[in-house]
């Protein structure tokens, strides 16, 4: 890491003129942290908590088995479903109902943490509430 030498009062100018004194990738290197402090500075940030509670909300069905899923769904309305299809289908749909409610528990629990109401944090997000019936 270079060594710049610095005042211990210093103008704008006297720091980009130092700056022009750094090696390229150790200025990348600065510009990059720079970036990040900016990005700290202007934007919220999630705590630990919310972290967690997003990548809950976020967690989707695998693109193979939403894939399957579909596939097996239009074997049930096409009435040419095999009784082992049959049970997978049930299966899928019972891991999408506990990933659902799962979902639904951290959208609630970031409700309350932000403290407003569930439907006006769903309709923040883009989430649409699910249709009846």
């Amino acid at each position: 890491m270079a060594t710049i030498p610095v005042q211990a009062q210093m103008s704008t100018e006297q720091l980009l003129s130092a700056l022009e004194e750094v090696a390229p990738q150790e200025f990348s290197a600065i510009v990059d942290h720079l970036v990040t402090l900016r990005a700290a500075r202007r934007e919220p940030h999630l705590d630990e908590t919310e972290t967690a509670l997003f990548l809950e909300i976020n967690q989707g069905m695998a693109l193979l088995a939403h894939r399957r899923f579909r596939d097996l769904v239009a074997k049930r309305e096409a009435a040419i479903i095999t009784p082992a299809e049959l049970a997978e289908l049930i299966d899928h749909t019972d891991q999408r109902e506990a990933d659902h409610a799962r979902c639904m528990a951290a959208l609630g629990t970031l409700a309350n943490l932000r403290g407003v109401r569930l439907i006006d944090l769903m309709a923040t997000l883009g989430i649409a509430p699910a249709a009846d019936g």
